[in-house]
């Protein structure tokens, strides 16, 4: 029979990037439909649960470990003042766990009742980390399954003392991250468990806190005083705490007439205590009623988890059980539960699971009695239900919906309205969630918008373009000087990339747009192909150089790690870029895309090529096989003299003697960064590296390789304190031509030239005209309103203000984004005048 509630949380799982809660009552279906998702659906997805059990139950991890979360409560970075393009101070998180959850294409969370508000919100920000910063839950798509009318989160008193400031309840629903989530409630109709209608309406009344007399007495003629089933009539105690369930398992067991036996699990690698789906030590007896706590994985399908037996023999090495209602006993055999850890398999680069830990021990557990809270998801035929010292919201009604029937239900002790807990909270979400249950027009307008959000996110490259932009500002600001053909390369590159790549595929989308609303799918299709096949080869012509270019070597360790950050950013948007774009080279299709995406993403560290891990010489060097031996021979000396590389000879010293090809000592110590200190201590060894490499190259490289490079060097290197510098320090002339080249570059901004403009006017750098504008700013000529957007001003600003000292790239990358060495320069500058106007 078809389920239309099953087949809608399907479509909008697969076919939309709308966030999904599954609820329904007890037994309508909600596990299988997840197993059978799991099984099908072609997203990428990672499955989590609040709890060890309830992970495992589903296949899962617990949401705790895989977000390595504290069990502190949490208060979210919206409610710390923390803005969302503000770096998050956390836990490390491997590159392994970081690929994973920039690949994944859908979160599910099992059991979602159960998770308590903030602990959403603590994965919001962890995946806001590493995604999307500005969206919540970074831009994931969820699938929250459970019933809120179930087992409710468990808060003790003094951390919703420290929590109700923040929040309106401990519900998940009541999360801040969720509430700015745009999801759609299904609630699943058909129940499976229960075919009694008089008993489905019952829980229905309580579940939906519509409890009446009629509805009691309906329940208490369920009531039998003192009640005491045979042995052989399968019935199982559901009781509202452990200590209870624990002291009728322990009673009952030792009233047997029989020798015990214990079986002791074989537990392997890591396996906490906390996932032990039955006890490690398990003490059975002949005649014991027992419960089965796994799915028989056999193809007879003898068992499930839930059913309830009676132990018929057993000794060391065996365990008989006749399932109730069954002639025929089962041997039971040990079973195998694994702690598994989410990874990224380094063949297929699909999500895989790898296996922690393993817990061997018979699928059994002694079952007289079970709490409420470890019934949830089980189903029986008998059950005793002792319900009064009910103490939380919904147990009650989990306890009477593990029962396939009125007839199969007993209490213990009667119920009246003070057992039934329940929350108005709760009914005014449940009440929402009915009255706004999403229909197939609705799942028909939000696929087609993800069809086109996914299609004009193909062709925007903005993200791209921000980031090579704080990378070219990057090479500008540290390796102008040493490598200004590099930074030239920069300049040219990201110029060609604003109008063959950005511009164009700004016009581009337009088309697209007109052409979805036009319904013109052929012609869609056409231009989807052409326009894949045009933005991948710009991207290979003008990016992959300009990054392949830029692994070059740097003496500063914190440098080198903010170059190698800023490289991985560019380089995985490319490679993202590139991937997706191939995969519309024969039209688009929303799964081809998703796959590529993902596939690159999960790659993660592994697609970091030899390249990016180990630096060139650049383009600037005009002899880099000779740069890589000195490279590797300053190596060695700082390794036996036990001190950083660069104490031994600058990286502009390497390049200087790369370049000139010094054949004396007195040639040496010419060369800029080498002091004669140097030349004493290492000269003979350099000279003898530059005379082999001469030697090996003949002389016809000598005086006019050596001559052209000393023209490069005058004309790039950076002046020294000797000549205009000094000049400039003490009040000379050169004060005065800087003061008329600020001047210069004002006068061509007055006349509406922009940055680029202005530097092929004047022939100079875009780098030195915006610093030329950064100083107009500081001394108050210019505002920087002009330049940047108030909240943008305003992000940088709270940031300086906080961080006072940081380098301008430092903030670049802290702030991410669209936020340039050139924004921060501006605002810096400004901040700079307002304290000298205030000073003054």
């Amino acid at each position: 029979m078809e389920n239309p509630e099953l087949e809608l949380a399907r479509r909008f799982v697969e076919r939309t990037a709308t966030s999904v809660f599954l609820t329904g009552k007890a037994g309508t279906g909600k596990t299988t439909f997840l197993r059978e998702l799991r099984a099908r659906s072609p997203k990428r997805m990672i499955v989590l649960a609040p709890t060890g059990v309830a992970a495992i139950n589903a296949g899962g991890v617990t949401i705790h470990s895989f977000f390595q979360l504290a069990f502190a409560p949490y208060v979210p970075e919206s409610e710390r003042g923390i803005a969302p393009d503000r770096p998050r101070e956390a836990v490390r998180f491997s590159r392994q766990k970081i690929a994973i959850i920039k690949s994944i294409d859908l979160l599910v969370i099992d059991e979602i009742s159960m998770v308590r508000a903030y602990v959403l919100d603590a994965v919001s920000d962890v995946l806001r980390r590493f995604r999307d910063r500005r969206k919540p839950f970074g831009g994931v798509q969820l699938l929250l399954i459970g019933d809120v009318q179930q087992l409710a989160p468990v808060v003790r008193d003094e951390e919703w003392a420290l929590l109700r400031t923040f929040y309106d309840s401990p519900f998940f629903f009541d999360s801040k991250a969720l509430k700015q989530t745009d999801y759609v409630g299904i609630e699943l109709q058909r129940v499976y468990r229960q075919s009694d209608g008089r008993f489905v309406e019952l829980l229905n009344r309580v579940r939906d806190g519509r409890v009446d007399r009629n509805v009691l007495d309906e329940l208490n003629r369920r009531y039998v005083p003192g009640f005491r089933p045979g042995d052989d009539e399968g019935y199982i105690t559901l009781t509202s705490h452990n200590h209870t369930a624990d002291a009728i398992n322990e009673r009952r067991l030792a009233e047997l007439d029989a020798p015990s036996h214990t079986f002791e699990a074989e537990i392997e690698g890591a396996f906490p205590e906390y996932l032990y789906p039955t006890h490690p030590s398990l003490t059975l007896r002949k005649g014991a009623q027992v419960m089965f706590v796994k799915n028989d994985p056999s193809p007879e399908k003898r068992y499930y988890n839930g059913r309830i037996g009676t132990v018929t023999a057993l000794d060391e090495n065996r365990v008989e059980v006749l399932p109730r209602g069954e002639s025929v006993p089962i041997a039971v055999e040990p079973a195998e539960w694994t702690n598994a850890k989410y990874v990224i398999d380094p063949d297929s680069k699909e999500i895989s699971e790898r296996i922690e830990g393993r817990f061997v021990q018979y699928p059994l557990r002694t079952a007289w009695a079970i709490t409420i809270h470890k019934s949830q998801g089980l189903t029986f035929d008998r059950a005793v239900i002792d319900a009064a010292a009910s103490f939380s919201h919904g147990q009650v009604y989990v306890a009477l919906s593990r029962c396939r029937s009125l007839d199969g239900l007993v209490l213990s002790s009667p119920l009246d309205e003070r057992c039934i807990v329940g929350d108005p909270t709760v009914q005014g979400f449940c009440e929402r969630v009915s009255s706004e249950r999403p229909d197939g027009t609705e799942l028909e307008r939000r696929s087609r918008a993800y069809y086109r959000d996914l299609l004009l996110e193909l062709f925007d490259f903005d993200s791209l373009g921000a980031s090579l932009r704080r990378l070219g500002d990057f090479v500008a600001e540290h390796f102008g000087k040493l490598y200004p053909k590099l930074a030239l390369q920069w300049q040219q590159g990201t110029a060609e990339f604003g109008a063959s790549v950005t511009d164009v595929a700004r016009r581009f989308r337009l088309q697209l747009e007109s052409l979805l609303r036009s319904d013109e799918s052929e012609r869609l299709r056409e231009r989807v192909v052409k326009g894949a096949a045009y933005f991948a080869e710009q991207c290979g012509r003008v990016v992959a150089p300009l990054i392949e270019a830029s692994y070059v070597e740097t003496d500063s360790k914190e440098t080198r790690k903010a170059l190698a950050g800023l490289l991985d950013l560019s380089g995985e948007r490319l490679r993202v870029k590139t991937a997706t774009l191939e995969a519309a080279s024969g039209g688009f299709d929303v799964f081809r895309h998703l796959e590529a995406r993902a596939r690159v993403a999960a790659e993660g560290a592994a697609a970091r090529t030899k390249k990016e891990t180990k630096a060139t010489a650049g383009e600037d060097v005009l002899h880099p096989e000779l740069f890589e031996r000195l490279r590797l021979w300053r190596r060695e000396q700082a390794a036996e003299a036990g001190v950083p590389a660069y104490v031994v000879m600058s990286q502009q010293a390497l390049l200087g003697i790369a370049n000139l090809l010094p054949g004396s000592s007195a040639e040496l110590g010419r060369i800029k960064g080498v002091g004669p200190k140097l030349v004493e201590r290492y000269g003979e060894q350099v000279l003898s590296i530059v005379a082999l490499y001469r030697a090996e190259r003949g002389d016809d490289l000598d005086f006019e390789a050596r001559r052209q490079a000393s023209e490069a060097s005058d004309r790039e290197s950076p002046r020294t304190e000797s000549g205009v510098e000094k000049e400039r320090r003490i009040g000379g002339r050169t004060s005065k031509t800087r003061e008329d080249t600020r001047l210069a570059t004002l006068r061509l901004l007055e006349e509406g030239l922009d940055v680029p403009a202005i530097a092929r006017e004047r022939g100079l750098r875009p780098m030195t005209v915006t610093r030329h504008i950064a100083d107009l700013i500081g001394q108050g000529v210019l505002r920087v309103e002009r330049f940047l957007p108030s909240d943008k001003i305003e992000t940088i600003a709270r940031y300086l203000g906080d961080h006072p000292g940081e380098t301008l790239t430092r903030v670049c990358e802290a702030l991410g984004g669209d936020v340039s060495f050139r924004d921060v320069l501006y605002v810096r500058s400004s901040l700079s005048c307002d304290s000298d106007t205030a000073d003054g």
